[in-house]
């Protein structure tokens, strides 16, 4: 098949779908970590009357928060609306989100009959209402006119979930968790296992609801050094994407601070491997290889600078792209709060218009 015939083949499916897919395209697709979120008016007008649990744990408020950003700008996909924490509850977890911290575990999980009383988690019974909300908008998504926007849905690793369980909550120093794994390296392993299990059958269930491409979220994996990573991380990982293989959605491996042992990472599976912005993209992708895509990776910080900065800093991550196909454009982690909101229109226009070089 020449490029030409290759690069229309392409365009019969949704650009971000084909370039997670590393399939040929003429254009850059983007999408934002967090993109429906604070830094937009209309989500913060719906927080005044809505608490964040509450949008999750509503299809229709999720939906319609979901959407938001497709409003504004031309984004590439739609992420859904909802927090990491939430198939939590079912495994018989009491937690709260609690403004610029994130999810809180009261009391934290720390002792064998704690994680022995865990009971199985069963999609359909303990997060419906995060099922109904994928079914919903991707209702939504068809019924919009313009080029077709995939719906992704994500879920967190089961490293960065027993963070947050052992932690209480996000810490950089991970005292407790290093204790648990130095004291007993068989509970450890248990309650691994279980989140493992948990999160596969999560996704699962959301690719089964719709969700077209699924991100595993291990946001706190980067705290680790590399010989615990191998140790007490990654089989797990590699375990929920052997077990998700079957799907044929795309699989998307996201980590921050993970530049230390970035091979290591990539090597625990995904189709594609999310990189921040501690390594330029070309000698990340040059790591992870070029057999896979790659999505990101522009620091989050930079969309507060002014608009020429931001321009030439998305023109560096263009230009280590270097054309090949299986780029996507992303934030190397969530976008802050109180990002300008014409900054990040402005990136979008710029991805769009700029030609693979």
């Amino acid at each position: 098949m020449s490029e030409t015939s290759a690069v229309a083949q392409a365009r019969a499916v949704p650009a971000l779908l084909a370039a997670l897919r590393r399939q040929p395209l003429d254009r850059t697709p983007i999408w934002i970590m967090r993109q429906a979120g604070r830094y937009l008016p209309e989500y913060r007008a719906l927080r005044e009357r809505h608490g964040f649990l509450d949008l999750a744990r509503t299809p229709e408020l999720a939906m319609h928060v979901t959407l938001m950003p497709l409003e504004r700008m031309p984004l590439d996909g739609a992420i859904l609306f909802a927090d990491i924490a939430l198939p939590l509850a079912g495994l018989g977890v009491g937690f709260r989100l609690e403004e610029g911290i994130g999810p809180v575990i009261d009391p934290p999980m720390r002792t064998a009959a704690q994680i022995d009383a865990l009971r199985p988690f069963e999609a359909e019974r303990d997060v419906p209402y995060v099922l109904e909300a994928i079914r919903i908008t991707r209702a939504a998504l068809a019924s919009r006119g313009g080029p077709p926007v995939p719906l992704l849905g994500f879920a967190g690793a089961p490293f960065t979930l027993a963070s947050y369980l052992v932690e209480g909550q996000g810490r950089r120093d991970f005292r407790h968790l290093h204790a648990l794994m130095a004291a007993d390296g068989g509970l450890w392993d248990r309650l691994m296992d279980r989140l493992a299990a948990m999160t596969a059958a999560y996704l699962r269930a959301q690719a089964a609801a719709g969700a077209q491409a699924l991100q595993l979220f291990d946001s706190w994996a980067g705290a680790l050094s590399a010989p615990d990573y191998d140790r007490y991380v990654k089989p797990w990982s590699r375990r929920v994407f052997e077990d998700l293989r079957d799907l044929g959605v795309p699989l998307i491996h996201f980590g921050t601070g993970t530049h230390g042992f970035l091979e290591s990472f990539a090597s625990a599976g995904g189709d594609v491997v999310g990189v921040d912005w501690h390594l330029p993209l070309d000698e990340a992708w040059r790591r992870i290889g070029h057999d896979r895509a790659i999505q990101g990776n522009l620091d989050p910080a930079d969309l507060f600078a002014p608009w020429e900065w931001v321009r030439e800093r998305a023109r560096d991550v263009l230009r280590r792209a270097g054309g090949r196909p299986g780029h996507v454009f992303n934030l190397g982690h969530g976008i802050l709060p109180g990002t300008p909101l014409e900054t990040v229109q402005r990136l979008v226009d710029f991805v769009h218009e700029s030609a693979p070089v």
